[in-house]
């Protein structure tokens, strides 16, 4: 008897990042209805060079693998559709529509209630794990790692290659 697990031949880790992902749609989309609740704000990290990603280049010059941004204060045109969703922010005084498929992103906080959610995105090229934080306009809290890993999901099957 091997200690190998054999290969699935079902992609579980696929529909299982797949529903994680319809779980940050779906918070935006209440978002778009009814406004941020509270004190709940969003920190979004996804990959610049994704396929689908649409971001001015003066971003991607300046984040040119992975780059984070504030759902908070100052946003505009919040639009959530099945498989991305779009936001008008402010970098440095200059106004940004961002178009952002849910499948770049890499993870969700919501640091008014200690929420994470942690995704895996293909590797595109060069080293992706190596990101500057956006600076969106206003001040933000800063986001501290959760130590005990409560509310934080985090999936990996270890795909074999």
């Amino acid at each position: 008897m091997s200690n190998d697990a054999p290969d699935s031949l079902i992609p579980y880790d696929e529909i299982v990042q797949e529903a994680l992902r319809a779980v940050v749609g779906r918070v935006l989309g209440q978002v778009v209805t009814g406004g941020l609740p509270g004190d709940h704000h969003f920190y979004i990290t996804f990959k610049t060079r994704a396929p689908g990603v649409d971001i001015p280049d003066h971003l991607i010059a300046r984040f040119p693998d992975e780059m984070t941004i504030v759902i908070q204060n100052r946003y505009w045109d919040l639009k959530v559709d099945k498989d991305r969703f779009e936001v008008g922010l402010s970098f440095n005084q200059i106004s940004s529509m961002l178009h952002i498929p849910f499948a770049a992103i890499t993870s969700f906080v919501d640091p008014a209630v200690d929420f994470a959610l942690q995704f895996q995105v293909d590797e595109i090229e060069g080293n992706l794990n190596d990101h500057d934080p956006a600076e969106n306009d206003g001040e933000t809290d800063s986001v501290e790692p959760v130590d005990d890993g409560s509310n934080v999901v985090t999936v990996d099957f270890g795909k074999k290659k």
